[in-house]
């Protein structure tokens, strides 16, 4: 079915070096090759868009001026280039990690890690991102849908991808597991974990809303670490040994840093958290090289089998995502929307540019 596309969109451009985007007008891109222009339904934000909202030093490493922002996107196929083969009207998800499928990370099925990505929303090899009526994507980077998610649920699978690619690592199955850091991240690395048979999950943060809402979304235990030492509360649960699954969200280089200490022997760690300053482990004989633990971390999501698992999981209602969208704007709205994220009151938020 044939769609009327405009010559301009509305869309949030950051253009130079700076705090906050600029709402305008942009032409429509045209879509060629291998490319398709997307009808853009929705768009939740991440934290690393609120980096690039200020425009901090993190935002200095993982973007290139200028660029349209937003990476966690679920979107329409309205047109295609001559090569791409995809209907219109496919609904779809966005993988941001663009893999060059030629490095030796792409030839051997590691994509999310290319040497040479670039990244949808981070002006790295693209100007094009979500936050904008419109977008143009290659279609090797779409993902189809092949259930019935409404647009939330399929924005929302982007950060679900980076949880779950996190837990299948730890393979929590039957194991208690320890997660710290209880951000939207955490939080769903915390509702995977359920789905894939924890057997009690324990949520550590310093935020008592967060941890309330842990409580909400499945986890058994929350622990604040502002009022209780972790170390001694895991000590005290475990008897002494420590958990044999522990999964760092926090991103804070004192937790990070302890983490090694809360591991039984033998155990497995993930770090997901991005932290800021250089890592220091006081006991490294005891914590780490006697303890034969196995150390994981993440970068976005395996290419595209974390897609189809993590569809799987919110069509099946095994994990809600729902739960953790905590405020609606239209797009038009964005520094409110920011605003709330500032304050700390909201956990994700979502996004519709045609408002």
């Amino acid at each position: 079915m044939a769609t009327t596309v405009p010559k301009t969109m509305k869309a949030l451009v950051k253009t130079k070096e700076g705090s906050s985007f600029e709402y305008k007008d942009v032409p429509v891109p045209e879509p060629k090759d291998d490319e398709v222009l997307l009808k853009v339904d929705a768009i939740s934000v991440c934290g690393s868009d609120i980096s690039l909202y200020m425009w901090n030093e993190v935002a200095r490493v993982i973007a290139t001026v200028p660029f349209i922002p937003g990476h966690e996107c679920a979107g329409t196929v309205v047109k295609c280039g001559p090569k791409a083969d995809i209907a219109v009207g496919t609904k779809v998800g966005v993988e941001n990690h663009y893999f060059c499928g030629n490095c030796y990370q792409c030839r051997n099925d590691c994509r999310e890690i290319c040497k040479n990505m670039g990244q949808f929303g981070h002006g790295k090899k693209t100007e094009h991102g979500a936050c904008s009526e419109y977008t143009i994507v290659s279609a090797k980077y779409l993902y189809q849908l092949t259930r019935n998610l409404n647009a939330d649920q399929i924005a929302m699978l982007e950060p679900l991808g980076v949880a779950h690619n996190a837990v299948e690592r730890l393979d929590v199955k039957g194991e208690d597991a320890l997660i710290i850091g209880c951000g939207p991240v955490g939080l769903l690395a915390g509702m995977v974990a359920k789905a894939e048979g924890a057997k009690r999950l324990i949520g550590a943060d310093i935020d008592p809303n967060r941890l309330e809402l842990a409580k909400k979304v499945g986890f058994d235990v929350t622990v604040n670490t502002k009022e209780k030492d972790l170390k001694e509360f895991v000590m005290e649960f475990t008897e002494g040994d420590g958990f044999g699954r522990v999964c760092e969200c926090s991103g804070a280089p004192v937790m990070v840093n302890a983490s090694f200490s809360l591991l039984r022997k033998g155990g497995t760690m993930v770090m997901v958290g991005l932290p800021k300053q250089p890592l220091h482990v006081e006991n490294v004989l005891q914590d780490i090289v006697f303890k034969a633990l196995t150390l994981r971390t993440v970068h976005g999501r395996r290419i595209f089998h974390t897609w189809r698992n993590t569809e799987a999981l919110v069509a099946d209602g095994k994990v809600d995502v729902n739960a953790l969208i905590s405020h609606r704007f239209p797009m038009s709205k964005f520094e409110d929307a920011f605003q709330v994220l500032f304050s700390g009151k909201g956990c994700k938020i979502v996004l519709y540019p045609s408002e």
